[in-house]
């Protein structure tokens, strides 16, 4: 029988960006998190909550997203409440992302329930290896730490910042916890390559399981204004208040990641641990790595009907397309994405430079196909 879900645990997704390297697909008004990217017939977004709901059981997800993705959110998951997606007037980055949904919960539920923040749009698989993770992870924040899940690193990634693990938590129900060593921003190659050979590093996917009133207590230590902005809103937000308070204190809010907010200066306090986490994971940054994802063999990977794609002499070429058919023919790793709209071609190789394309669509006022 699977294991029941855990008392007092809530999990909180992030839902926001536009993820830029995946244009045209992701666009700002409708971004990866709200795409089939894996052809799973579930959105990145549903897929998440699919895999937390066991942890958390119903009415225990909350969903933080922009004010233009709010309904598109809530037509996906219908199993939501509608108090439980909450909606941002603007973009003011995840520490206040996920600060807004700690100070809610602490205001429906008290500041000793457990909160879980997880990405909208990664892909993860070994789910029972997942759930023991995030298991071993709120037994670990209930004694008071902030707790990140490391992601065995699989190469040395000059993409992702890294956690340093350091002793052994020695906790009886997280026997795979460790104290944190520190956190390092995203290193250039020779130095990815030295911390994944010490074995003490593992890759920052931006994954903390908290108490909330730890986490809102680190908060007012470290940026008291944030916290009493986060802490007024949340006091209204079950209210006909709540625009209006709203309109009056987000915009001044500080725009921060919590990595910078809170890991970075907790951790240097001694006051983090770590959980590695040995599932699959990806965060699905460009179309080289969804090609990855994707691939079926050396001949390439599609996303949409494989009947409408023909490949000549172009091995592991990834195609996207809606409908039309699309032939490549000699251009081995090319990426080429079919839209009504928008057609790309690039390569693999060249996957991450995809942003500059939006840049510079953006300059020449092509606001339409962002």
């Amino acid at each position: 029988m699977p294991d029941a879900p855990l008392s007092d645990f809530h999990a909180v997704v992030p839902a926001g960006g536009a993820g830029t390297r995946l244009w045209p697909l992701s666009r700002a008004g409708h971004p990866k998190f709200l795409l089939d990217l894996t052809g799973s017939g579930r959105t990145l977004l549903q897929a998440t909550v699919d895999r937390l709901l066991p942890l958390t059981g119903p009415g225990h997800v909350l969903v933080v997203t922009g004010a233009r993705h709010a309904a598109a959110v809530a037509a996906q998951l219908p199993g939501l409440a509608d108090g439980d997606v909450l909606a941002e007037p603007s973009p003011r980055d995840s520490m206040a992302a996920i600060g807004l949904a700690a100070a809610v919960l602490a205001h429906r539920h008290g500041p000793d329930v457990v909160l879980g923040s997880f990405a909208a749009d990664h892909v993860i698989t070994e789910l029972p290896v997942f759930e023991a993770t995030v298991r071993e992870a709120v037994a670990v924040a209930r004694t008071g730490k902030v707790v990140t899940v490391g992601i065995r690193a699989t190469e040395p990634s000059t993409g992702f910042g890294y956690v340093r693990s350091g002793a052994p938590l020695d906790l009886a129900d997280a026997p795979h916890a460790h104290h944190v060593a520190g956190f390092t921003e995203k290193p250039d190659a020779q130095t990815a390559a030295e911390y994944l050979a010490t074995g003490e590093y593992s890759w920052n996917a931006g994954m903390f399981v908290v108490r909330v009133g730890v986490l809102l207590d680190h908060l007012a230590a470290q940026l008291p204004a944030l916290h009493d902005g986060l802490r007024a809103i949340a006091e209204v937000w079950d209210t006909p208040e709540r625009a209006a308070r709203l309109a009056d204190v987000w915009p001044g809010l500080t725009r921060i990641a919590i990595d910078h907010a809170i890991a970075e200066p907790v951790a240097a306090a001694g006051g983090m641990a770590v959980v590695p986490g040995a599932f699959g994971w990806d965060d699905v940054g460009d179309f080289a790595s969804l090609g990855t994802l994707l691939d079926a063999g050396a001949d390439g990977a599609t996303l949409g009907e494989a009947a409408h794609v023909l490949r000549l002499a172009s091995d592991g070429a990834v195609v996207a397309t809606g409908g039309r058919t699309v032939t490549v023919v000699g251009v081995p790793d090319a990426v080429v994405v079919d839209t009504p709209d928008a057609v790309l071609v690039t390569t693999r190789a060249h996957a991450q430079d995809v942003k500059q394309a939006v840049d510079a669509w953006r300059e020449r006022g092509r606001d339409d196909l962002l």
